[in-house]
């Protein structure tokens, strides 16, 4: 598999170059630390997982959901991508609504995306990225009240300016090992801007709770990593590894193994084969049809990955941040679109549909959240 050059690739090298000239100190690749994720249900046990039959519905006649949140007495959070709002699934079995994010504007693929839990003392507060009038934020808002009646506090924007278009908006939250809050951004249809490390777009970008730079970035701004197309998935397996999911051009999408600092080629090259220009390279790639994925979820040492285009839930397994073998497919052509996978509290996998998102054949129950049992692999 070769990497596909891209047509400003020359002048677009130099531009990088030029920036990283200015750049006042190398990049300090040093992993985070390996600790427990804050509202993190991933399992740390090591080995490899593969999904079981016996697949259930939790919840039926969703809107457009993008993330799904578990709750550790039971039940979920899922967000609404083109009506913005927040619902419950109680431990009951009932939806409600929680309540709607201010200042969503959706259309095209922004919206209301990723969701992220975080406790503090006595607050439980709720992250949430969405498209706004002409950019992308991060917002968070107290979680008031009890399972089965949640409602949402005031919202505080902690961080704004990622640029939004109506495509490539990225938009996946999680708490990572080491406490620190990372979002992924698309580069909003500017190419360029995925090379320049001045740009919000194309980017993993680390934070503190309170939505500035995290101390120990490699650039000594926001960003984490940079040369990124569209990234919608982000988790840690067992050993402490980070990886990201990321939708292609035409050509390859991408499982990457991140490491701060490092530059993932996006466009000057897409999929495997860099042509010794020093880019970091995928763990494993798959043709669009096969994936456009989004959400991925970790269990020991198996990466989950939702695909949209792809209608199904892939299974990667790893070693020490390296491909454990050929990747295997679950549900595929079953359930249609995948939005989102999450590792759950009760030891399954919760998986979102994505029907209704415009690109898909949405069937009378849709979208549903989906319960599907694993068993351990070795």
């Amino acid at each position: 598999m070769i990497r596909r050059p891209v047509a400003i690739a020359a002048w677009l090298a130099a531009v990088v170059l030029a920036a990283s000239a200015c750049t006042s100190a190398p990049p300090d690749r040093t992993a985070p630390p390996s600790a427990t994720p804050s509202g993190s249900a991933t399992p740390v046990t090591a080995g490899w997982w593969r999904v079981a039959d016996g697949a259930t519905t939790l919840a039926s006649g969703l809107h457009a959901p993008w993330s799904v949140v578990p709750l550790a007495g039971g039940g979920a959070l899922i967000s609404q991508r083109n009506d913005g709002t927040v619902v419950e699934l109680t431990s009951t079995g009932r939806l409600r609504t929680v309540g709607t994010v201010p200042d969503v504007v959706s259309g095209g693929e922004s919206g209301l995306h990723g969701l992220a839990l975080h406790v503090e003392g006595d607050t439980t507060w709720l992250y949430a990225y969405h498209g706004a009038e002409s950019d992308n934020r991060v917002v968070r808002m107290p979680l008031v009240g009890q399972p089965g009646s949640f409602s949402l506090g005031d919202v505080e924007v902690i961080f704004s300016g990622i640029p939004r278009n109506s495509t490539h908006d990225g938009g996946r939250l999680a708490f990572g090992p080491d406490g620190f809050l990372y979002v992924t951004t698309g580069d909003a249809q500017n190419h360029p801007a995925a090379q320049d490390p001045d740009s919000l777009g194309g980017k993993i970008l680390r934070l503190t709770p309170e939505g500035e730079p995290a101390p120990g970035n490699p650039f000594g701004t926001a960003v984490w990593t940079l040369g990124h197309r569209n990234v919608q998935g982000i988790a840690w397996t067992s050993d402490g590894t980070m990886w990201a999911s990321e939708f292609g051009q035409d050509t390859w999408d991408e499982l990457n193994r991140i490491v701060p600092g490092e530059n993932y080629g996006w466009p000057i090259v897409e999929g495997m084969g860099d042509g010794g220009q020093g880019f970091a390279e995928p763990i494993a790639v798959w043709p669009p049809s096969e994936a456009s994925p989004s959400g991925i979820a970790t269990v020991g040492d198996t990466v989950f990955m939702a695909g949209l285009r792809g209608e199904r839930l892939w299974m990667i397994d790893t070693d020490h941040g390296a491909l454990k073998g050929e990747p295997m497919a679950a549900l595929a052509g079953e359930q249609g679109r995948l939005r989102d996978v999450v590792a759950a509290p009760d030891g399954m996998l919760w998986v979102l549909t994505n029907n209704t998102d415009g690109r898909g054949s949405p069937r009378p129950s849709d979208d549903l959240l989906l319960r599907l049992p694993i068993s351990s692999a070795g």
